[in-house]
């Protein structure tokens, strides 16, 4: 059922432009050396806006990986500076998807993606 939701969801229900607004933020956010951070970020959260049915984004540090110093700060910041305004987007997005029945599982996932605009440094998509 993931699979057909994720082929439908990249087709009709913005993941083909979630992608690539994601990809396109990151390749801008490495134009900066200090921006890299948030590029790497922009990718590993584009992979996960392309096909979000049947994975979650968790904190790395349950993976058991480690968090680099600092990252709470640079999510701090991320909010500030872009995190805002990708999350009304994403939720602008997901209200009007709701607004069908067909569009609701979408819209969820807008919602999801909504979540991830708020701290996307030191989190890793893992199948459910």
């Amino acid at each position: 059922m993931a699979f057909i939701l994720n082929i439908l969801w990249f087709i009709l229900g913005g993941g083909l432009f979630a992608w690539l607004l994601w990809v396109l933020l990151g390749c801008l956010l490495f134009i900066t050396i200090v921006g890299i951070p948030f590029g790497y970020a922009a990718f590993r959260i584009a992979g996960f806006a392309a096909f979000p049915f049947g994975k979650e984004l968790v904190d790395s540090r349950a993976m058991g990986e480690n968090r680099v110093t600092g990252t709470s700060l640079a999510n701090f910041l991320w909010i500030i500076l872009a995190g805002i305004w990708l999350a009304i987007s994403h939720i602008t997005a997901g209200i009007g998807l709701c607004l069908t029945i067909i569009g609701i599982p979408f819209g969820f996932a807008h919602f999801r993606l909504a979540g991830v605009c708020f701290a996307p440094l030191g989190k890793t998509a893992v199948p459910k």
